[in-house]
């Protein structure tokens, strides 16, 4: 009897001493492992085999004179969003991508941050508030977040800064699908 005591002791001592410790450890929210990095590939000056040998053909989606708009699908464990890309002679001009809308804004706009420094440029119209980085890795770049109840990403886009010359009247994916920047 007084051995089993003993043995209930010491479950009751590891339970109430060594429970606690696993509930303070740090859980990453499983939706938030993505990166920019896996954007890079979409960059503006990215030639389209490279986009082709990892994400397949795509989708074409048109096109004004010189140009085609195509679209891919970013899939991942637990999401996926389109992504598209404006090309002009097999080469990336710009892309503009819909994010989740579960992502956080913190987080997701934290990350550019991080990765861009702070913004250029900041507006608020409507509760939703677009931020731009001019001429930073080679091209500017766009996010639009919007709150209600909690914060949440809109886009992200990236413009070339030095569109070809040949391309009299370059018109950004974002001015094509009637989006503020």
């Amino acid at each position: 009897m007084k051995k089993r005591l003993n043995q209930l002791t010491i479950y009751i001592l590891f339970v109430y001493c060594f429970l606690p410790l696993s509930l303070y450890s740090k859980v990453d929210p499983p939706n938030y492992d993505f990166s920019l990095d896996s954007m890079k590939l979409f960059a503006p000056g990215t030639n389209l085999q490279d986009i082709k040998q990892k994400y397949g053909k795509g989708e074409v989606m048109g096109g004004k004179g010189d140009t085609s708009i195509m679209k891919y699908d970013v899939i991942h464990l637990r999401y996926k969003f389109p992504i598209f890309i404006q090309l002009y002679e097999d080469k990336v001009l710009d892309f503009f991508m819909t994010l989740p809308t579960y992502f956080l804004h913190d987080i997701f706009h934290q990350s550019l941050i991080n990765r861009l420094g702070p913004q250029d440029k900041y507006l608020l119209k409507d509760r939703t508030a677009i931020y731009t980085w001019n001429s930073k890795s080679g091209f500017s770049h766009y996010y639009r977040g919007a709150c209600t109840i909690v914060c949440f990403p809109m886009y992200y886009s990236g413009v070339t800064t030095s569109p070809p010359e040949e391309l009299n009247k370059y018109s950004p994916l974002m001015i094509q699908f009637g989006v503020e920047r």
